[in-house]
């Protein structure tokens, strides 16, 4: 059978699926022995915040949400104190909080939400996305580096260092 995958915004319908494949992602985190999303969040709280801001998005495949995203458009002030420096300096979208569910980990999904966000940016006039992640995130840096972003310095989240990375589309 030939699958259908789509990319849109998560629903209010979503909000339970997505937390289940946030839990997964948390869980697959620790058994990594990475402390990324070991401390409480992101949690049902961020979802039903994401849903209700309109940045939150899923990836479905035959009606089935496999994955989600936060998609933020100029808005993530810990980025204004990078140590280093940012590749642009215009209109950027944000990435956080991707996460693919145990169903379809491994099999290209993280890639194509990537690849869906970049779509959409460019789609809206955005040619820079900024991303960051844990310093211990095995999968999420090996999939930056497989998908051209650049790594740019460090910004502090939720009390964390984080390695970020820009892409210019």
């Amino acid at each position: 059978m030939i699958s259908e995958i789509k990319f849109r915004k998560a629903t209010q319908e979503d909000a339970d699926k997505i937390w289940k494949i946030l839990q997964q992602a948390i869980e697959r985190r620790r058994l990594d022995g990475s402390l990324q999303w070991q401390n409480g969040y992101p949690n049902t709280e961020t979802v039903n915040s994401d849903i209700e801001k309109q940045i939150g998005y899923v990836l479905v495949e035959n009606d089935n949400v496999v994955a989600y995203s936060a998609v933020i458009l100029n808005d993530e002030p810990a980025y204004e104190n990078i140590e280093g420096k940012w590749l642009s300096d215009g209109d950027f979208n944000v990435v956080h909080r991707v996460a693919v569910s145990d169903e379809v980990a491994g099999k290209g999904y993280a890639t194509e939400i990537f690849r869906r966000i970049e779509h959409l940016s460019r789609q809206n006039g955005i040619f820079s996305v900024k991303v960051d992640t844990n310093f211990d995130n095995a999968a999420m840096l090996h999939l930056l580096k497989k998908l051209g972003y650049t790594y740019c310095g460090k910004v502090y989240l939720a009390g964390g260092e984080r390695k970020a990375f820009e892409k210019l589309l």
